[in-house]
């Protein structure tokens, strides 16, 4: 699947170490070890998965000092089968990370070291957290704001753009789809186990977002596009934006998500009116957004 998303014009890889232990790199490092400098590969690093068992969808504890930093990267490499990365990450840092000029001491000497070339803030797990994704932009070799963001949940994305625009900070696109309501994978009758991650989102979250996309079918329809397609094409006709990381589970999605990204977006008209339909939606029913818990 990855030397189907290279043939299909797709160069940007993104990871992190914690995904399936180290698994998702050795797959990236395998399949590009002989074609290193014609992918641009991004990982990510901050959980002590090695040391601390995850039970279920908690959070494992953090670490970012120098000595976790190095050790974790050069772990990465190994996996990846690669002298450096072109972007490093902070995976999911709170606002007390973002604020320690230790860490990004550290990441500038990698720079330095030529290990890295870039760094990046990667927020979450939840969506939220836009003063540590506003904070972040301050430093100089963040180049990059992971968020979530998709046509039904633009907050804080819209204003981590705009923000990125004016400090020349690219914003990295997950969740879409929002979580499979976009792409069709998620409808009143789906049961989500409790083993998977999109179990946070309950019922009632995925009716009123049906009913949302039903407000959006006549903008699809008019477009000749399916509501996944116009999901897409929302983010990509946003100014700021650097890469969508939609899920993907088999080579026909890879093509299908490649050939929306074609150059032709939606027009203001339209973009104008998706974004009334979105203040119209936030000024009823606001959903929480998370921050750093200050004691």
């Amino acid at each position: 699947m990855l030397k189907k998303a290279y043939d299909c014009g797709i160069n940007f890889f993104e990871t992190g170490d914690m995904y399936g232990k180290g698994k998702s790199e050795r797959l990236i490092g395998e399949a590009f070890k002989d074609m290193r400098n014609e992918v641009i590969i991004s990982t990510k690093y901050g959980y002590d998965f090695e040391q601390v068992k995850q039970i279920g969808h908690t959070e494992l504890p953090q670490q970012f000092d120098e000595k976790f930093t190095r050790k974790a990267l050069n772990n990465s490499l190994d996996r990846l089968k690669t002298d450096y990365v072109d972007m490093y990450g902070l995976h999911n840092p709170k606002m007390h990370h973002i604020k320690d000029d230790s860490i990004f001491n550290t990441l500038d000497s990698l720079i330095e070291e030529e290990k890295i070339r870039t760094y990046q803030i990667a927020l979450g797990p939840a969506i939220g957290w836009t003063k540590e994704g506003l904070e972040s932009m301050k430093r100089k070799n963040v180049t990059a704001v992971q968020t979530v963001f998709n046509i039904l949940e633009q907050t804080p994305g819209n204003e981590l753009l705009n923000s990125g625009i004016e400090n020349n900070v690219g914003i990295l696109v997950r969740v879409p789809d929002a979580s499979g309501i976009l792409t069709g994978k998620v409808n009143a009758d789906t049961k989500i186990d409790e083993k998977d991650h999109r179990s946070v989102r309950k019922g009632e979250w995925i009716k009123a977002s049906l009913k949302k996309v039903e407000q959006l079918r006549p903008i699809a329809d008019r477009n000749g596009l399916s509501i996944k397609e116009l999901a897409i094409k929302f983010i990509l006709s946003k100014e700021g934006i650097s890469s969508v990381f939609p899920t993907v589970i088999s080579e026909e999605e890879i093509q299908t998500f490649s050939d929306m990204s074609n150059g032709k977006y939606l027009n203001n008209s339209d973009m104008k009116e998706i974004d009334q339909l979105y203040t119209k939606w936030w000024s009823e029913n606001p959903y929480e957004l998370k921050a750093t818990q200050v004691a």
